[in-house]
């Protein structure tokens, strides 16, 4: 085991000559800004007091400069400035010092002196950590539930999108319409990948509650919530012909969770405490987990929906407009879960008796939940991160085929915001389908049941589909819309941690991918969590958040130097002499947002600077961009640019921009991209730029700079 930290107080002349060492980690959600930035403060500031510092950054090109075992054996402590999970377990037996990443930035030279006396990291204690303790200085920050949350959607999102995808590819390819529902033939080559889309169907569920519960206890929580998540989903335990779904994964996920953390705190004698982790809280946690959903909550679960089964069974005299709304709603609550399947499966029962009408009901409400949602990923990009924008995607693909459940994702990371709207379209297309007699054959949902014979009154049936996916997908950007401006309403510019995270997993939707809109993650990102009062604003490091372009083929070269007689490019040639302005004369900041967008219409690269303005505009509506130390990097991510566009300008008088130190700004960089940007270059950029920014001599330069000319001599600095 390592010693604990602190300079070995021998009184000897060995101990003054000895050098302090120190180690550090850095890390934001995004994994752009505030990660280098940090690490350049914490660096400058070590250095000015004679003391040897590394900082690892876990960016997001990945971690650089790691610390390795002979770091940590030699250090005298560690400081951890972080907005998202860290592992603390290398550094068990050290003095460790956690805290958000913003006091890396502004308070590098306190860190370095309460590191010092910092608590020693325990064996088996907290193994991560996301800007936890003292922090003071760093804001509001998103909550504990809302982190785990999206670290279980982040982790759940590819077993959705791949089980949904190939299930719907092998229903498209092998399947045949039968009285019960599309079948592919046992053995076929389509059989098999179904099969395998199943498999990851079947994952999805504990892996959502697994990620909940290790984001709140760690390692020793996955086990139980990834086995809680099981059972819930598995209705047969507790005789449930449907199960729990999504919503009973969430229960388990937290449940395990704080459960695990309760465990921990139990003192035992230290014999036992190496295993702890491994073996007794994991088989305690399970076993008292799996038990408490099978006896207490599943079988009130099984009793509810075998009386919801029945009561639907006597409203079928009902006017067919009310049944068909009854039903959409619940179909769409919890796409595959007990609501879900107590619908589905009454409508299903009754086919054999010769009302297919019931089931054209359920038909018609069973794609709109992934059609809405993916549909509001395109009417309103803005509000998505890239990760959220290509699940929808998938969602409308999966949605073609009646996979409800490649709406979860959505559902799972702003239940208060779509599931409402989930089920408002759900009653919409249940009630048209009602109200116009559609009827299906088969036990299946979706334009497939359509467009392979199984529904009579198709034209009807298109109409209430694209009726339900209309209204929910209006629905959903209009709640996540408001939900995203009353979550900034009063909040102080903060580091937030998306989850999540996570990832997504857990940043906010400010510090997401350019053109993304709050409350996403991990966090991801993406989303926020109706009901989650933390403050969802953007902070420094959302000024470059993931702007998403890289000129093609631009390898690793980031400076381009100019020849006699040609214009000088840096920043692998977004940005030139042409935009590049001495003094910007705007007095506020939209002023300076549509002045500095006209500068970047200089290139040739802008097809529409009021597009590029509005964009601009609604990003900093999510939170400032303004970076503090004199500087903000506003952006924006839109097709009103043809290519990667970066301009820079400089006012004298400074423009109040809402940044944390609160400096006006005087030096400005704005960055442009097109939506379908691609690439990495682009954040190696933006690495090196928000490191060099941190040097008052770099700073001191570009304002005392005379023209244009000596302003790009100063930019080829970078790097």
């Amino acid at each position: 085991m390592t010693s604990p930290a602190g300079p070995p107080s021998t009184g000897g002349r060995d101990d003054e000559r000895r050098r302090v060492k120190l180690l550090a980690v850095t890390a934001c959600p995004t994994g752009i800004a505030h990660t280098y930035m940090a690490a350049e403060k914490l660096a400058q500031a070590a250095a000015s007091r004679g003391i040897e510092m590394k900082v690892e950054t876990q960016g997001s090109i990945g971690a650089e400069n790691v610390l390795d075992d002979n770091d940590v054996r030699h250090a005298d402590g560690i400081i951890v400035a972080a907005d998202k999970d860290v592992d603390l377990s290398r550094f068990a037996g050290k003095r460790v010092l956690t805290v958000g990443v913003a006091e890396g930035i502004h308070h590098p030279e306190q860190l370095i002196e309460r590191v010092r006396s910092a608590p020693v990291h325990a064996p088996g204690g907290t193994g991560s950590a996301a800007g936890t303790s003292g922090g003071g200085g760093g804001g509001r920050e998103r909550g504990p539930v809302y982190k785990a949350l999206m670290n279980g959607v982040s982790y759940m999102i590819p077993f959705v999108v791949v089980g949904g995808l190939l299930i719907a590819v092998s229903l498209a390819l092998g399947g045949h319409a039968t009285a019960k529902g599309y079948v592919i033939p046992d053995g076929t080559f389509w059989a098999h990948v179904n099969a395998i889309g199943g498999i990851g169907f079947q994952l999805m569920i504990p892996i959502l509650s697994g990620y909940i519960a290790y984001a709140i206890a760690d390692r020793p929580a996955l086990v139980p919530g990834m086995v809680g998540g099981w059972i819930a989903n598995t209705g047969a335990l507790y005789d449930s012909k449907a199960g729990a779904g999504f919503i009973g994964a969430i229960v388990t996920g937290f449940l395990a969770g704080y459960l695990v953390l309760w465990i921990k705190k139990v003192r035992v004698p230290k014999f036992v405490q190496p295993i702890m982790p491994i073996i007794v809280i994991p088989i305690v946690a399970t076993t008292a987990l799996g038990l408490f959903f099978i006896y207490v909550i599943g079988r009130p679960i099984s009793w509810v929906f075998e009386h919801l089964t029945s009561w639907l069974g006597g409203m079928t005299g009902t006017s067919a407009i009310l049944l068909g709304a009854i039903l959409g709603l619940m179909i769409a609550f919890d796409m595959g879960g007990p609501v879900n399947k107590t619908a589905f499966l009454f409508g299903a029962g009754l086919i054999a008796s010769g009302n297919q009408t019931v089931m054209g009901m359920c038909a018609a409400a069973i794609p709109v939940m992934p059609l809405g949602q993916g549909l509001a990923t395109l009417i309103r990009r803005g509000l998505y991160t890239e990760q959220e924008r290509e699940t929808g995607l998938a969602a409308l693909f999966m949605g073609c085929f009646g996979i409800s459940e490649g709406a979860i994702p959505f559902a799972a990371a702003r239940p208060a915001q779509v599931i409402p709207a989930n089920m408002l379209g759900g009653a919409v297309a249940g009630a048209v389908a009602g109200l116009a007699g559609v009827k299906d054959a088969v036990p299946h949902g979706g334009p497939i049941v359509a467009v392979l014979g199984a529904v009579s009154g198709v034209p009807m049936f298109f109409v209430a589909v694209v009726i339900g996916a209309v209204v929910t997908a209006l629905v959903t950007v209009t709640l996540v819309d408001v939900s995203g401006r009353r979550g900034r309403v009063g909040a102080v510019p903060t580091v937030s941690g998306r989850a999540s995270g996570s990832d997504s997993s857990s940043a906010s939707g400010a510090e997401s991918d350019l053109g993304s809109g709050a409350d996403t993650s991990a966090g991801s990102g993406s989303s926020g969590v109706g009901g989650d009062s933390a403050a969802q604003v953007a902070v420094p490091d959302q000024a470059v958040a993931a702007v998403e372009a890289g000129p093609a083929g631009s390898g690793g070269s980031v400076l381009v130097s100019a020849g006699p007689g040609t214009e000088a490019e840096v920043l692998s040639g977004y940005l030139s002499g042409r935009t590049v302005r001495v003094a910007l004369a705007a007095g506020d900041k939209e002023a300076a947002i549509r002045e500095m967008a006209e500068l970047l219409g200089r290139s040739g690269r802008v097809s529409d600077v009021d597009e590029l303005v509005a964009t601009a505009l609604r990003r900093e509506e999510q939170g400032t961009t303004g970076l503090g130390e004199e500087i903000a990097i506003p952006h924006a991510k839109t097709d009103a640019v043809s290519a990667p566009v970066v301009g820079f300008a400089r006012s004298a008088e400074g423009v109040e921009w809402g940044s944390l130190d609160g400096t006006k700004a005087r030096l400005v960089f704005m960055i442009a991209v097109p939506e379908a940007a691609a690439g990495d270059e682009h954040l190696r950029i933006l690495a090196l730029l928000s490191r060099k920014l941190m040097d008052p001599g770099f700073r001191e330069r570009l304002l005392a700079a005379p023209d244009e000319r000596a302003v790009l001599d100063v930019l080829t600095e970078v790097g």
